[in-house]
């Protein structure tokens, strides 16, 4: 059945088919031709032989007519007979004439066509049985009467007659000639047609071929052109178009490279929807807004894919088919979001929502509303207390000794604030402009961070936290500051334990690997406000004083901190959740060596 599916079958059977019903229709027709024309042929022989007989026999009468009939009888051959009828009493039969089957003459009487030769002198074609006493009565005899005519004999006859088996086997091995003709004529057709399709079907299997290399990709396949017919000219459009799809295939390719390049260098993300709401594409900004978002809800789950601000703005476009305006805050960051229907032809297929991060903005216009009550706060409290207490001093208020050294002692430890304030602003000035020198030299991880832990181990008990480390992959030293790290690390330690109330924990992971060392202080306190998150590492940032135990720092430290790490090209971070903790990490790259 698979060969016949196949060209070549298909091709061999549609040959043979036609080639065979032509030659069906020939040998019907050859054979009832030969086969006419055999019987007029023998017809024809019988009818000449007999009336040269008659001529024979003419030419000997009387005492030559023995004669006559020796010459008569060689000019028959040995399937032919002859009877010669010389008056109704001498009848003459041809030497090779069987005796059961003679034509008799009362056969010859009792037939009214042979008695016409006798009495009408008319020559006679007829088809018969010799006589009702032939044991073959299903034998047929052509039999010719030709009148004859000698001296002194009223009546006289030639009867010639040749049995129909014989032209019978002239026809059949007619026949049989025809048919081996035939069978050699398929025969060769068969071989001419599988010559034929594989010369037609050869390069059809390398296109077949090359179409399928071209399916997978590889469009410099080539398909050989081996003639200059219609198959030729097929290859070379098969060429052509690989050629032609290789060009659109780079062309589509730059302007899908062009286009993700477009996309990922966007500061505003991007997500594309289809119609029913998922996900298409999404470039870099789309992706960490996604992670903040999953990070608010705990995980990923295929119900909140989405925020549901997002997905709201996305049904309103698609119903309304016009752009819609929202924002959404995650995490201390700000977006607005802008989601427009994208159209196929004139039907929405989806919908495209660009994401603008505003935190940067609105952090700008938080600070210009803070910094001068940040400023003034921070200066004013010690000012004051310098004020007063000087002026307590001056106006003798305290009468003992005792009272002026406290008042003494409140003026100098505030006088220390002011000056460590100011310190700290100008430490934070130098870095900013880039005055920042780091010694860098290789550091004992554990050593490091047990000697900050043990540090704090005293202010942590008397507080009622548990402070631990864990340091995993210390097994090469790193490269750092550990002058400035140690000075990251204390302030974020003690702002964790500050911030967490008794019976919490603060815990120090350490982890190095090929990129560097990811450092992380998680507290177990009160948490950040999502509001405050994007202003932690701003300068004069200080949490809700509630919040805090004990004295107040200058709201310097973690915008210290970050210029530190800055200075060391690492990275730093928050994560909180209000109620639950806080956890500062920051990462210090490894220093590739030249």
């Amino acid at each position: 059945m698979t060969f016949l599916r196949s060209v070549v079958g298909k091709l061999w059977f549609t040959i043979l088919l036609l080639v065979s019903f032509v030659l069906f229709i020939l040998t019907i027709m050859l054979l009832e031709l030969f086969q006419n024309h055999n019987t007029l042929e023998t017809k024809t022989n019988l009818t000449n032989t007999a009336e040269k007989i008659a001529d024979v026999l003419e030419a000997h009468p009387n005492d030559q007519l023995p004669l006559g009939l020796e010459i008569s009888w060689e000019i028959i051959d040995d399937v032919t007979k002859v009877v010669i009828v010389k008056n109704d009493h001498e009848v003459f039969y041809s030497p090779n004439t069987e005796k059961d089957k003679k034509l008799t003459i009362d056969d010859i009487k009792n037939d009214s066509d042979f008695l016409a030769v006798y009495h009408h002198k008319n020559s006679i074609e007829k088809v018969s049985t010799l006589s009702s006493k032939d044991i073959d009565q299903d034998a047929s005899y052509s039999i010719i009467g030709i009148p004859l005519t000698l001296p002194g004999e009223k009546n006289g006859a030639v009867f010639i007659y040749q049995s129909l088996e014989v032209m019978q086997e002239t026809s059949n091995e007619t026949t049989k000639y025809i048919l081996l003709v035939a069978g050699v004529a398929i025969i060769l057709t068969t071989i001419f047609a599988f010559f034929l399709s594989t010369r037609i079907t050869a390069p059809l299997r390398k296109m077949r071929e090359a179409a399928f290399e071209v399916a997978r990709g590889k469009f410099d396949t080539k398909v050989p052109i081996l003639t200059h017919d219609e198959i030729g000219e097929l290859a070379t459009a098969f060429n052509q178009m690989g050629r032609q799809l290789k060009f659109n295939m780079n062309a589509l390719s730059q302007e899908k490279e062009q286009l993700a390049s477009i996309l990922s260098s966007m500061a505003d993300g991007v997500i594309t929807f289809n119609r029913d709401g998922t996900i298409l594409i999404t470039n870099p900004p789309a992706d960490r807004f996604l992670q903040y978002w999953y990070y608010e809800k705990g995980g990923f789950t295929d119900a909140e894919a989405i925020p549901s601000q997002v997905m709201e703005l996305f049904q309103e476009s698609l119903e309304k088919e016009k752009e819609q305006i929202g924002e959404i805050s995650l995490q201390g960051r700000h977006w607005v979001i802008l989601v427009s229907p994208l159209y196929s032809n004139r039907f929405i297929r989806g919908a495209v929502a660009v994401l603008r991060d505003m935190t940067h903005e609105r952090q700008l216009e938080k600070m210009r509303k803070d910094f001068i009550a940040n400023v003034s706060h921070e200066l004013r409290t010690p000012i004051s207390m310098l004020q007063g207490y000087s002026e307590a001093i001056m106006d003798d208020i305290a009468e003992t000794q005792e009272e002026k050294k406290e008042m003494a002692k409140v003026i100098y430890d505030e006088s220390l604030r002011m000056g460590r304030l100011v310190n700290e602003l100008l430490d934070l000035a130098r870095m900013e402009a880039g005055h920042l020198h780091l010694s860098v030299e290789d550091v004992n991880l554990s050593a490091f961070i047990n000697r900050i832990i043990y540090k704090f181990q005293g202010l942590a008990k008397d507080n009622e936290i548990l402070l631990n480390a864990e340091v995993e992959n210390d097994s090469s030293p790193v490269l750092f500051d550990p002058d400035r790290i140690e000075q990251v690390l204390t302030n974020l330690i003690d702002n964790a334990i500050r911030h967490t109330p008794k019976g919490g924990k603060v815990k120090v992971t350490v982890v190095s690997d090929a990129r560097g060392v990811k450092m992380e202080v998680a507290d177990s306190g009160s948490g950040i406000p999502e509001e405050d998150l994007p202003f932690v590492f701003e300068r004069f940032y200080k949490a809700d004083k509630a919040r805090t135990r004990g004295r107040a720092g200058t709201g310097l430290g973690l915008a210290i901190a970050k210029n530190i790490i800055d200075a060391h090209r690492g990275t730093i971070s928050v994560r909180s959740k209000t109620g639950i903790g806080a956890t500062f990490s920051f990462l210090l790259p490894r220093k590739k060596e030249d």
